[in-house]
């Protein structure tokens, strides 16, 4: 039996976890809403009334402000009867089903009686940063008490910018002159030339490392030239200007060695279908799990609108490298690609990792599934 944890305070980090919700039919990543207020209710049981009143006052007199822009609101059930009572509401209200209560246990509301047989269960609403750091800790053993403080908590929000108190920027390296103007348009050239192909993205289900295709998460068309022997010249010079350019900085900012690098991809996010990609993290699955920094390399910067990087739990500022510059920020960063309102935005997208990152890609293979599924809306 997993140690108890101690109760939450304001200030720490919100613990991470997958867990079954009202929102996928796969495993719900809690660490990909970050970047907003979140409300997270333990109220165990509906079939609690006082447990029970307390929800329905969130979701009615306090709904209005559960617009997933500013603010959501998660509720935590462990009573399997609520999956058939509730339902989500979109935008700003989801639940999660916590009946084997680990999510409660991470969060250390669980109290062990004698015997180690049962557990009494502590009521309370948390109120995260965008950060997914605690703000408040409310209880609800009295609720009108909660309500009232919940109530005031969320009229006292700062907007999102404000949050800390200060300006916040993401810890990413911007650093321009990696790739010369004419080598960018060399790499454009050889998208134009070959096309590009619809790009996906990585989950993990079921203990394996899948492929996905979902243009609602993703919009993007990529050329890569990992193989052939017709690319390794042009594998080679970008290699040269990596090592002369970008992994020296990478070392004096980051204090991290760079020694390989994952995949050699032209992407391009087109405007007329809005070309975007969704808020994520890079290293969250088994195949991934050794990636280590991205690097987002502009090559034509000035030739389209919209298509910034920005990092939520850091606010709503965004990040362009000039062409030929790149952005470079580590893998478990959050971070999303803004629609592209206008031209053609091209881009050089490799990941970077060292020795021992290596050896962990090499144990993981066996978990990767080939191909890519596509869900369709």
């Amino acid at each position: 039996m997993p140690p108890v944890r101690q109760p939450l305070l304001p200030g720490d980090p919100a613990p991470d976890f997958r867990a079954r919700s009202s929102a996928s039919e796969t495993l719900f990543s809690f660490n990909t809403v970050a970047g907003r207020y979140i409300v997270l209710g333990f109220f165990g049981s509906t079939a609690i009334e006082k447990n029970a009143a307390i929800l329905r006052y969130a979701l009615t007199e306090l709904r209005p402000m559960f617009d997933d822009e500013k603010l959501s609101y998660f509720g935590v059930s462990v009573d399997p009867a609520d999956e058939k009572r509730l339902q989500q509401s979109i935008p700003g209200v989801r639940f999660f089903w916590d009946t084997d209560r680990e999510v409660s246990r991470a969060y250390g509301l669980l109290g062990e009686e004698a015997g180690g047989k049962d557990f009494t269960y502590t009521s309370c609403t948390l109120v995260l940063d965008p950060f997914m750091r605690v703000l408040a800790v409310i209880s609800m053993a009295d609720a009108a008490a909660h309500n009232a403080a919940l109530k005031e908590t969320l009229e006292g929000l700062p907007a999102i910018d404000d949050h800390a108190g200060v300006e916040l920027s993401a810890p990413v390296l911007v650093l321009p002159r990696v790739f010369e103007p004419g080598f960018c348009r060399e790499l454009i050239g050889l998208y134009n030339q070959h096309g590009g192909i619809e790009s996906g993205f990585m989950r993990e289900r079921d203990g394996q490392t899948v492929g996905v295709l979902d243009t609602a998460f993703k919009r993007r068309k990529d050329f890569s030239f990992d193989t052939g022997e017709e690319f390794e010249k042009l594998r080679s010079n970008v290699r040269a200007r990596l090592k002369r350019r970008l992994i020296p900085a990478i070392l004096k900012a980051f204090q991290f060695e760079v020694t390989r690098i994952e995949r050699y991809t032209v992407a391009c996010y087109n405007g007329e279908s809005g070309g975007f990609f969704r808020p994520h993290r890079d290293n969250t699955t088994r195949g991934t799990a050794h990636r280590r920094f991205a690097c987002t390399l502009n090559l034509n910067a000035e030739e389209y609108e919209g298509g910034n990087l920005r990092f939520p739990e850091f606010g709503t500022k965004t990040y362009r490298a000039p062409t030929g510059g790149a952005v470079v920020f580590s893998c478990s960063l959050l971070h999303e690609a803004t629609p592209v309102t206008n031209g053609l935005r091209y881009a050089f997208l490799p990941f970077l990792y060292d020795d021992a990152a290596a050896k962990i890609r090499d144990e993981n293979r066996q978990f990767v599934k080939q191909g890519f599924t596509k869900i369709e809306h």
